[in-house]
């Protein structure tokens, strides 16, 4: 589940502490070049300061304005938030001008609940996930909820033809301690077959570039995420070697009928 993070593996295990920002900000990556919001500004950690603070001041306006993004010290979620950054930083930095953008509408608005795009924008930062596949079928079986034929029946397919990365850093963060019920809310790309070809740093960039427009353009509520019972990816966890492991009704859930009661 932390493959996006092979890079830094190395870099991580030899570390005596927790990383304070001026070493997240030096965390490189082989695509990496430096990364900025799409304001122009340079992304950087720095501590987070408490207290209540005005609009240019909360956190995604304060990133979209300065750079500066908050980090709070021995904080896992924070830290993978820093590494997300590095891998996918096209993405992140659509996520944070859609919330700024919003943010100044809500305000112009007086708006007092939040539109259903931010919620979209928060669920994917926090909880999402990119499912790449190259073939039709496959993705089909995620949105009908067919998960016993797509990650048992059509194991050797998806291990093949469908690659699964974690994007949330709080889903990352529950990755510390997996449990079943663990969900994620998915971006499905569809991809040809070259792209399983490609070395990983290559994969992670091209993903990115496919999220940007995603995000900016065609994302625009929660209705637009799948979700994925993650634990049910071959090899996520030993238990989904047996194929009962898939007959949890509870966690691998039938696809809602149309007028169903909650």
């Amino acid at each position: 589940m932390f493959e996006p993070f092979h890079y830094l593996k190395g870099y991580i295990e030899n570390q005596q502490c927790w990383p304070e920002p001026d070493d997240l900000n030096n965390f490189n990556f082989p695509q990496n070049q430096q990364i900025f919001t799409r304001s122009g500004k340079l992304i950087r950690f720095v501590s987070q300061i408490p207290g209540k603070q005005d609009f240019e001041q909360k956190y995604e306006s304060r990133i979209y304005l300065t750079g500066q993004v908050p980090t709070r010290a021995r904080n896992w979620h924070d830290f993978f938030n820093a590494l997300v950054w590095k891998v996918f930083p096209r993405a992140k930095s659509a996520l944070n001008e859609l919330h700024f953008q919003a943010q100044l509408t809500e305000l112009s608005n007086k708006d007092k609940n939040r539109c259903r795009l931010r919620d979209a924008a928060t669920l994917f930062d926090e909880s999402g996930m990119i499912v790449i596949s190259s073939q039709i079928s496959l993705t089909q079986l995620i949105k009908d909820f067919e998960w016993k034929e797509l990650f048992w029946q059509q194991r050797s397919a998806v291990l093949s033809s469908m690659r699964f990365f974690i994007f949330g850093h709080g889903l990352y963060e529950k990755a510390l301690d997996p449990y079943v019920g663990m969900t994620g809310k998915a971006i499905i790309l569809q991809v040809n077959e070259t792209f399983f070809a490609q070395a990983l740093p290559a994969q992670l960039a091209a993903i990115d570039l496919m999220l940007e427009p995603f995000l900016l353009k065609t994302l625009s509520s929660s209705s637009d995420l799948a979700p994925v019972p993650l634990l049910g990816y071959p090899g996520w966890t030993k238990d989904n070697n047996n194929e009962t492991y898939y007959g949890n009704k509870k966690y691998f859930r039938e696809r809602r009928k149309p007028n169903q009661m909650i």
